[in-house]
């Protein structure tokens, strides 16, 4: 072949190695195109980003847990660091230096219209197991319940043994004889225990997602400031409302919190009232004739002893005995007490 003719073979080659890179960039530039278009319409639809780091999370167990995240209204998309920040410049969003400095690493973006706090709350209580590795460290007891096992009598046995596990063999397979504890909290898994572990079908590890930051209309939250004691909200906010209710009460503010207690309050107040000046009211005439009783027989007890009354005289019962109940009064004995009659004839001799 003449030189000449292979300067244009390569010459060909190049231009078309050349196009096909360029068909390949015009590619990539369009799908990218068309993935930023797309997380902007899911930025617009929900207002909340998660962040969520799946560098040293196991792939089985988080793809676990986002399916359950997703059932609760959130969509979530593995995307470019890069395009998910391109995108959110785009819309004009704010504080893109707070959540660009989360977006290292491979991460998976949960687009969801939950309170922030509700989003890690929910991530934190959703939970899945792997099984240990050695040297895993366990914060947990792990013991084993007694019962059938799935594993043949055979070179097993010895590991079992090893591990102070008692067994019998009974219908063909080992059985774990008696309750017994692998591993305390703090305890580091033995390569015989994750042996044992993964043939007795027994995941021990906790695996969470792994949350970085969640974006909120300009504001960028940590995990750590997404952590909330809901009982202790719940205490504080029930003293807050008593202390509230409480403080109404005493400046008689007309809300309807207050209103039975304040009507109840009122008519109490206006019953001792119209008792302590005397107004004959249905309300207070059982009040006016105790009071009256009392005071009468207080009276003349302490008159007993210089004038001749004319009446028998006993003690002055207590106030608190004078209110009693009917029904207290009438399950008592009958005592020998001053009638109406003669105590009014008493005073009126009294004061002639």
């Amino acid at each position: 072949m003449k030189a000449k003719t292979r300067a244009q073979l390569a010459r060909l080659a190049a231009e078309a190695a050349r196009e096909k890179r360029e068909e390949r960039v015009r590619k990539s530039i369009s799908l990218k195109s068309r993935v930023v278009e797309e997380i902007k319409e899911l930025l617009r639809r929900y207002r909340v980003l998660a962040v969520v780091s799946v560098d040293e999370t196991p792939t089985a167990e988080s793809r676990k847990i986002f399916d359950k995240v997703s059932n609760y209204g959130a969509v979530i998309r593995l995307y470019k660091n890069s395009l998910v920040l391109k995108a959110l410049e785009e819309i004009g969003a704010k504080n893109l230096d707070g959540v660009s400095r989360h977006l290292t690493g491979s991460n998976v973006f949960i687009f969801t219209n939950m309170n922030p706090f509700e989003l890690a709350r929910l991530l934190e209580e959703l939970v899945e197991h792997r099984y240990a590795k050695p040297g895993d460290a366990v914060d947990f007891d792990v013991e084993l319940t007694p019962g059938p096992t799935d594993i043949k009598p055979g070179p097993s046995l010895s590991l079992f043994g090893k591990l102070k596990i008692p067994t019998q063999v009974r219908e063909g397979v080992v059985w774990i004889a008696k309750d017994v504890r692998v591993l305390k909290a703090g305890d580091k898994v033995s390569p015989e225990l994750c042996s044992l572990l993964r043939k007795l079908g027994i995941p021990i590890i906790p695996v969470r997602l792994q949350l970085k930051a969640v974006y909120e209309d300009g504001l960028v939250y940590l995990p750590e400031n997404l952590k909330i004691d809901l009982e202790e909200i719940g205490r504080s906010l029930a003293a807050a409302v008593s202390a509230s209710k409480a403080l109404a009460l005493e400046l008689a503010l007309p809300i309807p919190e207050v209103v039975p207690e304040l009507v109840l309050r009122a008519h109490r107040a206006s019953v001792e009232l119209a008792a302590a000046i005397g107004y004959a009211a249905p309300e207070v005439a059982r009040e006016l004739l105790v009071r009256a009783t009392f005071q009468a027989l207080a009276l003349a007890q302490a008159l007993s002893g210089k004038v001749d009354l004319g009446i028998p005289v006993s003690a002055p019962q207590t106030r608190a005995e004078g209110l009693k109940p009917k029904e207290e009064e009438e399950e008592k004995p009958e005592k020998e007490e001053v009638g109406e009659e003669e105590i009014a004839e008493g005073i009126a001799s009294l004061f002639g």
